[in-house]
């Protein structure tokens, strides 16, 4: 038992670095790991990672927004649309067929790692959007951060609002109707089509997650999907780790986070696809 607890602390804490980092919650790197290496049933992993989405949000979320990184109007303006795809999911669960459904997230996934292999290659220009979105100026979603790899304070334009509401919302209705974590749609709503810094996007969609999970985790509690020898020293590694993962993202370049992040969206774009097929 003793050992499980320093396993569970040691995946923690790993998870939450990685989690804080990318904006991905930690959920995609705990799942595999207690499934195939750990041999835990996959019920009893999902739970655990509903709870690793609020213990990586909740440890990453402090200090991001203390250093005023994330956007909390983005978080809180694009949320509307996440729930609203979740509800709409649950709601039609056992009406869709899935499996066309993780073909199209496939393809949109596989289409953002495309998109952000392509920023790499444009070393040199700036991907930052000079389009002045009446909507964003309308809802003051604009935003700046001050960015401790470059030192230097970089104020972004947030632009094509309706396609980054149409993604979240589609990342709420993945939620809902194929039970995935939908960390990656959200990274992928604000820095491909919104035109967001990847910083900003990243710690922003740390928060969003944990709003969308906590939701999701009583009904997890109840139904006997949390176990607590396993959720409990996991959230404690990761509540750690999160917190030394959003050190390090802010003085990261930008570039080694997408390097991170392209294989990261190959990787989930291929699995939903030929789950799909």
């Amino acid at each position: 038992m003793i050992g499980t607890v320093i396993l569970m602390i040691v995946i923690g804490l790993f998870a939450g670095i990685a989690g804080a980092i990318l904006g991905l919650g930690g959920g995609i790197i705990v799942t595999p790991i207690l499934t195939l290496a750990c041999h835990l049933d996959i019920k009893y992993a999902i739970g655990a990672s509903v709870i690793v989405v609020i213990a990586t949000s909740s440890g990453s979320t402090i200090a991001y927004l203390r250093d005023e990184v994330l956007n909390l109007r983005v978080a809180m303006f694009l949320e509307i649309a996440t729930t609203i795809g979740a509800v709409s999911g649950a709601l039609l669960t056992g009406i869709l067929e899935p499996k066309y459904l993780y073909i199209l997230f496939g393809l949109l996934l596989l289409f953002s790692s495309f998109n952000m292999a392509r920023k790499l290659m444009n070393k040199n220009k700036s991907n930052l959007s000079n389009k002045n979105d009446k909507i964003a100026q309308k809802m003051r979603l604009n935003g700046s951060y001050y960015d401790k790899a470059e030192h230097k304070q970089i104020d972004y334009k947030v632009e094509n609002i309706p396609g980054g509401l149409s993604v979240m919302f589609g990342a709420g209705l993945a939620s809902g109707l194929l039970g995935i974590g939908s960390g990656a749609f959200k990274v992928i709503a604000m820095d491909t089509f919104m035109k967001m810094p990847l910083k900003p996007s990243s710690a922003t969609s740390n928060l969003m997650m944990g709003v969308t999970a906590a939701a999701s985790a009583t009904v997890y509690f109840f139904n006997g999907s949390i176990l607590p020898y396993i959720a409990v020293p996991l959230a404690l590694g990761i509540l750690v780790g999160a917190t030394i993962g959003s050190r390090i993202m802010q003085i990261l370049p930008a570039r080694w986070i997408r390097i991170c992040f392209v294989p990261i969206l190959l990787y989930i774009g291929i699995s939903m696809v030929i789950k799909g097929f």
